[in-house]
Order: structure tokens, then sequence, then C-alpha cells
């Protein structure tokens, strides 16, 4: 019985080691969004700025967002904030609440290298939410959110899409 606890402990914690990527490290897929970002456009579309920081000792990624979108006729002008912590437990997941009340849960979805994208769960009468993040050949980085209505959980349509280039 001894022999065989030994490699079934031993498999169980590669197993896990490989699933935090090098090191251990739960978020080394995800380090390339680390840093401080500024959305590019101009007027009329908005402004905005966002960060990416490792905390709780490396527990957790949080972003922080915040866009300043002007009038538009019949709409006033708004101001938004968010926050999404990214964490492990036992998978990559977020949670996203805005200042508008919205509170999404995503889990991180396997991709290639240099993307990340977050995807909610299907429930029900309910939309679903796809969130990704792309690393662009000149280093700026490519976002986009989309939707996908509760009788068509797998079509998703681009909502917003955007790029930012990392601050200096």
């Amino acid at each position: 019985m001894r022999r065989l606890l030994f490699p079934i402990v031993f498999l169980c914690g590669v197993t896990a080691a490989l699933a935090q990527g090098p090191g251990g490290d739960p978020f080394s897929k995800l380090r390339f969004l680390v840093g401080d970002w500024v959305a590019e456009g101009s007027a009329p579309s908005g402004t905005g700025h966002f960060e990416f920081t490792s905390d709780v000792q490396g527990k957790v990624l949080i972003r922080h967002n915040h866009a300043d979108i002007p009038a538009a006729k019949p709409r006033p002008a708004v101001t938004h904030d968010d926050i999404m912590l990214i964490y492990n437990d036992g998978g990559v997941r977020a949670t996203y609440v805005d200042s508008e009340g919205h509170v999404i849960h995503y889990t991180l979805v396997p991709g290639a290298p240099g993307t990340a994208t977050f995807v909610s769960e299907a429930a029900h009468g309910t939309p679903r939410f796809r969130l990704s993040y792309q690393k662009l050949p000149d280093g700026r980085l490519g976002g986009k959110f989309e939707l996908a209505q509760p009788d068509k959980p797998e079509d998703f349509k681009t909502y917003l899409e955007w790029t930012a280039k990392r601050k200096p």
C-alpha cells in the first residue's frame, strides 16, 4: 500500500503544479496584462484607463478600470468604474463588479500565449458574457467585450472593442 500511495501523491502534486504554470504561478499566462494601460481613441468615444496589479502576496490579480463617456443625445455623459478580482480556486476565475450594479462571474478558458479569455457561465434566462485580451505585436493590448443572448448562449456579439497602450 505504501508503494502505491507515493506515486499517486507524487502524480497529484505534479498535475497541480503543471496546471498552475511554470514555478507554480497560476497567473503565469496572464502576466502580460500586469501594468498601467491607457485606452486609445478620442472623443466622442470617450477616454479610459485601467491597470492590472498583483495583490495578496501574489494570490490574486486585480483590474481597476475607469472610463469617461461624453454625452450623446439623448444619453447624458457617463462615468464608469469597475473592478475585477482574478483568483485561482483549482481553476482561474474572476469576479467583476461595476458602478452600474453589474456582477459577472467568469472562468478563464484555455487560449494561445498572449491571450486571455474570460467567459461567464450559461444560466437559464440570462445573457452570457465574454471578456478577452490579446497582446498585439507592437506591445499594445487589444480588448473585446461580447454578449450572447439567453436563447443563443454560444452566439457572442461584440458590444465593445478597444486597444490600449502601456503607460510609460
